[in-house]
């Protein structure tokens, strides 16, 4: 399946209100980084899914890349293992943002030449009591923790 990820071309920093969902090449849903942190961890999630769709032993590739087998619950009670890559394909044709002075949301969609492809990957994680996704930009930006210190 051919897929490319690009860069938005611009740049915008806005606040979030509550109910306001959108992602963009340059951040993530969940606003957890540094805005730098996060183009890198995107670059780095785009190379890490595509070196992943080319890898012929895709176990072997998760091993190399640290990915754990399995991961503690909630409670910490039993392991939670590994059983699924989820890729998921989004194509963003708009955006939207607050509006000034109103609860309304400023809708722009995109002609055709800016609409993107996003792949996006989770690893699914279970148990007998619990499943659990766990975004690849999380893990990655959790492993550059662990290398930096």
């Amino acid at each position: 399946m051919p897929h490319d990820h690009h860069d938005h071309g611009h740049n915008h920093r806005h606040h979030h209100e509550h109910g306001h969902n959108h992602a963009h090449g340059d951040h993530l849903h969940s606003h957890m980084h540094h805005a730098d942190d996060a183009a890198d961890l995107q670059v780095l999630a785009t190379q890490f899914i595509d070196g992943f769709l080319q890898a012929a032993d895709k176990t072997s590739y998760l091993k190399l890349a640290g990915v754990p087998f399995e991961r503690p619950s909630r409670d910490g009670d039993r392991a939670l293992k590994l059983i699924d890559v989820e890729l998921r394909t989004d194509w963003q044709v708009g955006t939207a943002s607050p509006s000034f002075g109103s609860r309304e949301l400023s809708y722009l969609p995109f002609p055709g030449q800016m609409v993107r492809e996003r792949t996006n990957m989770s690893l699914v994680y279970v148990s007998m009591d619990e499943k659990s996704l766990l975004d690849i930009r999380d893990f990655l930006f959790q492993r550059k923790q662990e290398i930096e210190t």
